[in-house]
């Protein structure tokens, strides 16, 4: 597959810039992080809390932390983007200051939208992910990038708490019992249990609720869990382990399928 997907570096901890250029389809998975990006060339197209969307040249994209989507190119044509991963701490941090006040929970409340005057503060923050080190500057014209782009999409952001306010009271304990400990060797049948209900109930809640089974969902929480071990820069074996795959080729396998990088190569970047 003729592609580019490849993360940089970033002078402050808590941001992963992200460029990629493909035509891969990315299958239903979630981010542990906020995501804010741009797309660049050819047409995105994704399923997510609000449905079906499409996005093309100029557009934002955005997502949040546990939010399931996927993302796949028009017409199997290559699509490009630049994406911004924060870590929800930064972000927070970054959203108090342009408020000048402690912020309760927020999301963003719109997968796909257009901003042109957002454009050149995006621009101008992602290069400090691409461009040589300035020693002399020290990190304040980067903290100054990111400040102006938190100023300017704060009317992208909701005070909605998350993205299952309604779901099952089932639900909601499966998955606070795999967020507890996404490595633990949990089974269908003891997620059931614990929830009250039976197997193919629990099944069909969280197909319901998030579009996932709960399987999916423990995988997804292991990725997040592997990533975060990985920019500890924990070594790779280890990291897989901790996290709760069999070994460092399962890890491997499902990284590289949602981030279309291997953990070897994200590594890297750290």
């Amino acid at each position: 597959m003729n592609e580019q997907i490849q993360f940089h570096g970033f002078p402050i901890a808590g941001v992963d810039p992200m460029r990629a250029s493909t035509a891969r389809s990315f299958p239903r998975h979630t981010h542990d992080q906020f995501g804010v990006g741009v797309v660049d060339d050819g047409r995105h197209a994704s399923w997510s809390d609000s449905g079906a969307v499409e996005a093309g040249p100029g557009d934002f994209i955005t997502v949040n932390p546990g939010e399931v989507h996927d993302g796949r190119a028009r017409a199997d044509q290559r699509r490009t983007w630049r994406i911004l991963y924060f870590e929800p701490s930064l972000l927070e941090s970054l959203r108090s200051d342009v408020a000048d006040t402690q912020t309760s929970s927020f999301r963003f409340q719109a997968p796909v939208f257009s901003d042109g005057r957002l454009l050149p503060l995006f621009n101008q923050l992602f290069r400090f992910g691409t461009a040589p080190a300035n020693p002399s500057s020290g990190n304040m014209p980067c903290e100054t990038a990111m400040l102006l782009l938190i100023a300017g999409l704060r009317l992208q952001f909701t005070g909605k708490p998350d993205n299952l306010p309604r779901a099952l009271p089932s639900v909601r304990r499966a998955l606070a019992r795999i967020d507890a400990d996404p490595a633990a060797p949990l089974t269908l049948a003891e997620l059931a249990s614990e929830a009250g209900v039976s197997r193919f109930q629990l099944l069909r809640g969280f197909a319901r609720e998030l579009g996932l089974t709960p399987h999916a969902y423990v995988i997804q929480q292991r990725i997040a869990l592997a990533r975060r071990l990985i920019r500890a820069r924990v070594p790779l074996p280890e990291a897989a382990l901790a996290s709760g795959f069999c070994d460092q080729s399962h890890l491997h396998r499902c990284f590289l399928r949602q981030f279309g990088v291997t953990p070897g190569r994200y590594a890297t970047y750290t």
